[in-house]
């Protein structure tokens, strides 16, 4: 079925220093400590993790790097940061901590230079655009700032101008999507992956098993979820026997 290896990713949210989950952005739920719950997907079998500040951009804090070498320090997987990322010197301190990969969204939308400028600098493997963006009509617009504002851009024009500018890989939210855990957007993950040829990661939506498949049909080379692997619904070494099961190649 697929010449590629598929990724299955375990996304920690953050707020102060924790973990925490909620549906469509909304309604945080204390999720655990994310040193404890990194070094546990990372011996379970998950391919990546992505960690997320999700209220650093927001709220104009500081990125938590101590935080970030002690989750690096527990786990044996590469690990992408993202949020509160403002310039190229956050970026090359994340770098410099051990990160794999540096994950921009509010700031490339303000400064899309930053990622032409990351890329160069680091290489473009290093560099993740992350875009969260919401139905709109026929279409998706682009929001930043944890989703709370609206940048007026078009998801499949910002898609090809992230490429252009040298970002490595999508990270793709669906807002709308984002904690309902009824599937990803497969409509939205088609129409983008249509547009560019670097790998998207899949975001938002994940309840079932079948999902991540279906993430998988739909163009996605990786799929990541958070609520499902924080409150054990799906068990990752399961997830993973399944997707082998499938037809996928997967790393067990």
């Amino acid at each position: 079925m697929t010449t590629t290896y598929k990724k299955v990713i375990a996304c920690l949210d953050i707020k102060d220093g924790r973990v925490v989950k909620g549906v469509n952005f909304i309604g945080l739920k204390d999720a655990g400590d994310p040193i404890e719950i990194a070094k546990k997907y990372s011996d379970e079998g998950a391919d990546e993790l992505v960690f997320l500040d999700i209220c650093a951009t927001s709220e104009g804090q500081k990125i938590k790097i101590e935080l970030i070498k002690k989750v690096i320090n527990s786990i044996s997987i590469p690990l992408t940061v993202g949020g509160g990322i403002k310039n190229i010197e956050d970026i090359e301190a994340l770098i410099k901590a051990g990160v794999s990969k540096v994950s921009i969204g509010s700031a490339a939308i303000k400064n899309p230079s930053l990622i032409k400028e990351a890329s160069k600098r680091f290489g473009k493997e290093k560099i993740v655009a992350a875009i969260d963006a919401k139905k709109d009509g026929n279409s998706w617009e682009v929001y930043f700032g944890a989703g709370k504002e609206d940048s007026g851009l078009n998801l499949l024009e910002w898609v090809k101008e992230v490429e252009t500018l040298g970002a490595g890989e999508i990270l793709l939210t669906s807002m709308d999507k984002d904690g309902v855990k009824d599937g990803y957007d497969l409509k939205m993950l088609k129409a983008v992956s249509k547009e560019v040829a670097i790998p998207i990661v899949a975001s938002g939506g994940a309840g079932e098993m079948e999902h991540f498949k279906d993430a998988f049909l739909n163009g996605a080379e990786a799929a990541l979820a958070a609520s499902v692997f924080h409150f054990q619904k799906i068990k990752i070494k399961e997830l993973k026997s399944y997707l082998k099961n499938e037809g996928f190649l997967v790393k067990i």
